[in-house]
């Protein structure tokens, strides 16, 4: 006759190899996920204004510096109002 134990790890072992090839299935599906080629474009306009704003070469820069040098979204530039 059997233990208790003993038959509780026979039926714990099925279940933990199954969470951990799911774990590692998980893992190669974001791995994969991510390498894919962007959405949209960069050289693409990103709405009817910037096109506009290209063909009168009034186009506003997208990314300016912050002090520490990293690149930050030019928002007060692109919403100011155009002359």
């Amino acid at each position: 006759m059997k233990s208790i134990t003993t038959m509780n790890r026979q039926q714990c072992v099925p279940i933990t190899q199954s969470v951990v090839c799911a774990a590692i299935l998980l893992i190669i599906t974001a791995a994969t996920a991510g390498c894919q080629k962007p959405l949209f474009n960069e050289k693409n306009p990103r709405n009817q204004f910037d096109t506009y704003d290209t063909l009168r070469q009034q186009n506003q820069q997208l990314l300016v510096p912050d002090e520490f040098g990293n690149p930050q979204p030019a928002l007060r530039a692109r919403l100011a109002p155009q002359n």
